[in-house]
């Protein structure tokens, strides 16, 4: 394409020149043949259709005026076949009203000359719009370029992502394996090892065997999301049910800071996946947890209004940059903000959050300020709207 590109700039531009008057057609041809364009003269337009048709031109130089067909009609045809559409076409007639100039350019044309004419204007115009269809011609073969670019980069990144998948879900039963057996070491060796140190190992192994479980199970969940692939058991939940079962869920890590939840009354029931819904809540009071210091706070509350039920995390942390406030949402994007704040490490938790809360037609965001700790929402349609989301995406 980089070839078709550069022999349209090296050859000597084309132009079909179409006029039934033969002295017309023999002054223009001569001045434009000296001016070293290649020139093809015709005295009719159904001539001007074939010479096209035959051969496409870089330019057509077209009167108005002629037997048969007329170049309005020429210019029509032209710009109604897909083969000659993007010949420019230069009208040069000696009508001169503004109708006629309005109804040129209607048909098609890019630019219009009256006779007489001075031929100074007239190769002006020309060079400009050779000029103009020059970039149009190596814009169109840069974009087609561009998209054969993108077509092999989406292809790579459908199979990168594939062959994750198979990967990551392949490691999934040989690390249950793992952490079952350790399990069972742990609670038999918990008999024999009270207090010794090789029992905290063995209690190290097994923690550190579950959040790897945990992170190829979110891999997997995200996956299933993007692709629209993950199906959803929508129930009436009461919100604050969620919230407990997703503190326990965090086990020990809620002890590391206050926990500060107010249960709502009466309560606010929300139509959802019970289940992806406490994950979501479970991650973003876990990760309020891990960046918030032991002496802090973090605040559970919810609230109803017309949009919907709102669940929100505030945090007594050291918040987050604006700049991040969009990227930690991103798959992976926390390990950017990380190297800057030493924040949210895993890359995916977010991410799940976002298209669970998505999925269920809701919204989800961050407000946070350096130095101000962070308050994480996400928002989930009234009762009535989320059941008819739900049911359109299970269709």
């Amino acid at each position: 394409m980089e070839q078709v590109a550069a022999d349209v700039q090296q050859k000597k531009p084309d132009i079909l020149v179409v006029d039934d008057t033969p002295a017309n057609l023999q002054l223009l041809s001569g001045m434009l043949k000296e001016r070293g364009y290649r020139v093809r003269p015709v005295p009719s337009g159904k001539l001007a259709i074939q010479a096209v048709q035959k051969e496409k031109p870089d330019l057509i130089l077209l009167d108005i005026s002629m037997p048969e067909m007329n170049g309005y009609e020429v210019c029509e045809r032209l710009k109604a076949d897909e083969a000659s559409k993007e010949i420019p076409v230069i009208f040069i007639s000696a009508l001169d009203e503004t109708l006629d100039k309005i109804m040129a350019f209607a048909t098609g044309g890019v630019d219009y000359i009256t006779k007489p004419f001075q031929f100074e204007e007239v190769e002006a115009r020309v060079r400009t719009h050779l000029n103009l269809r020059r970039l149009q011609i190596n814009l169109e073969s840069q974009n087609r370029q561009l998209q054969e670019y993108n077509d092999r980069l989406k292809k790579l990144e459908d199979l990168r992502d594939n062959l994750t998948d198979m990967v990551v879900h392949d490691m999934r039963s040989p690390l249950m394996g793992i952490t079952g057996n350790l399990e069972l070491l742990e609670m038999d060796a918990g008999k024999k090892l009270n207090g010794d140190e090789r029992l905290a190992i063995v209690k190290d192994a097994r923690s550190s065997g579950l959040a790897l479980v945990g992170m190829v199970n979110s891999l997997l969940d995200v996956s299933r999301l993007e692709q629209g692939q993950m199906p959803l058991n929508a129930t009436e939940s009461d919100i604050d049910v969620l919230i407990k079962n997703a503190l326990d869920s965090l086990g020990s890590l809620t002890k590391q800071v206050s926990i500060l939840h107010r249960k709502q009354v009466p309560p606010l029931t929300v139509n959802c996946d019970a289940e992806l819904v406490t994950r979501v809540i479970a991650n973003l009071v876990g990760n309020a947890v891990k960046f918030t210091p032991k002496a802090g706070t973090v605040a559970i509350s919810t609230a109803e209004d017309g949009n919907g039920t709102t669940l929100r995390v505030a945090d007594t942390g050291s918040g987050i940059p604006r700049e991040y406030h969009e990227i930690i949402f991103e798959k992976f994007g926390q390990v950017e903000a990380r190297k800057q704040r030493k924040m949210y490490s895993t890359g995916l938790g977010l991410t799940f959050c976002k298209l669970t809360v998505e999925a269920h037609g809701g919204t989800i965001g961050v407000e946070s300020e350096v130095g101000k700790g962070s308050t994480f929402w996400f928002t989930l349609p009234r009762p009535t709207a989320a059941a008819a989301l739900l049911k359109k995406g299970t269709q």
